[in-house]
């Protein structure tokens, strides 16, 4: 190096980040083709640490504060350069600041239903979404397997990927809480709180820490949301089978009247007055059922309705109740009994 280029040549003595936005997690310092001053200021300020690398190694790592920089305050950096301790000449380095704020409002949520295993109904398939927050802890590990030597690494930069993380996990958080697939949507709180213990080791292989998980929704199937209706109206009557069998039939009355001339649910024949009668019969026979099978009174009377009932009939009455055993209003042996109660009157 002449003697002229290395007079115009500009040593920095001041090295500092001032973080210009939100979303900036690693900043590598403007070096160009300068050095550093030997003695020269490093400032960290708070929610920020600093990265020597020497030739792509990681070296002296710094928190908040202000540094000289010198033999002393740069151990790591002296033993891969062979300082002695005489050394105080310019040297170069690369310089990496990271931010280590918490960045907030960070959105998971799955763009497909997902698919666990529920121990009431078996495979399932729900959709869920929240927000959730996140922090640099460990710099140097984010610089080895996130951000590299990058100039600038935004919150952009690793969002699908930290996506990824958390929907992967879901179905840890929902075996781990212990809920009933049915109640995840009153226990928020809970399924956030194991999403983020099931999620978090993820996080800190990368050099993060996962702050805040937070549920905001979660979405149950069709049908499985009408199961959920449908334990809710049991709930209102106490419990009561044949109240709620009463609360049925009447919710149906108006299906059955449509029905009547169009070939509805029961088909022409049956009408209006036969769609009440065809509640009353299952309503019984769910009481006597729960009664052990001994017959209430209006049960004998309401079993004479469908003596000479059509074939059809017969049909269309065990179709509507298979619907109920299908949502776990009718037992299995409850089923069966008048399934062959009403195929006898077909011989």
């Amino acid at each position: 190096m002449g003697l002229m280029d290395f007079i115009k040549k500009q040593f920095i003595d001041v090295i500092e980040w001032t973080e210009s936005g939100d979303g900036v997690l690693a900043w590598r310092f403007p070096m160009a083709d300068n050095e550093i001053q030997y003695g020269g200021s490093l400032t960290v300020r708070e929610s920020q640490m600093a990265v020597f690398v020497n030739e792509g190694k990681v070296a002296d790592v710094f928190g908040p504060g202000r540094y000289t920089l010198n033999t002393n305050t740069l151990p790591i950096l002296t033993y891969l350069q062979n300082w002695d301790k005489l050394f105080q000449s310019p040297f170069k380095s690369d310089v990496y600041f990271f931010s280590t704020r918490q960045q907030i409002d960070q959105r998971w949520g799955t763009t497909q239903p997902v698919t666990i295993r529920d121990k009431d109904f078996g495979a399932v398939r729900l959709r869920a979404f929240g927000n959730f927050s996140y922090r640099i802890a460990d710099p140097k590990l984010f610089y080895q397997q996130i951000s590299g030597s990058r100039d600038i690494y935004t919150v952009n930069d690793v969002d699908g990927q930290l996506r990824a993380l958390m929907l992967q996990h879901i179905s840890d958080a929902v075996a781990g809480s212990g809920v009933a697939f049915l109640d995840l949507a009153a226990n928020q709180v809970e399924f956030a709180s194991q999403l983020q213990m099931a999620t978090a080791p993820s996080f800190e292989k990368i050099g993060l820490k996962l702050e805040v998980v937070t549920l905001q929704n979660i979405s149950l199937p069709e049908e499985l949301q009408k199961i959920l209706d449908q334990k809710i109206g049991m709930g209102m009557v106490g419990n009561d089978m044949g109240k709620f069998m009463q609360y049925q039939t009447a919710q149906s009355m108006p299906k059955f009247a449509e029905g009547a001339g169009q070939g509805g649910i029961v088909g022409d024949a049956m009408g209006l007055g036969a769609g009440v009668a065809l509640g009353q019969v299952m309503a019984n026979q769910l009481s006597r059922g729960l009664q052990g099978g001994q017959p209430a009174p209006e049960a004998a009377a309401a079993a004479a309705v469908p003596a000479g009932v059509k074939p059809e009939d017969v049909m269309a009455t065990l179709e509507k109740l298979g619907d109920l055993k299908a949502k776990g209003i009718l037992t299995q042996e409850e089923f069966d009994a008048k399934k062959a109660e009403l195929l006898k009157k077909l011989v």
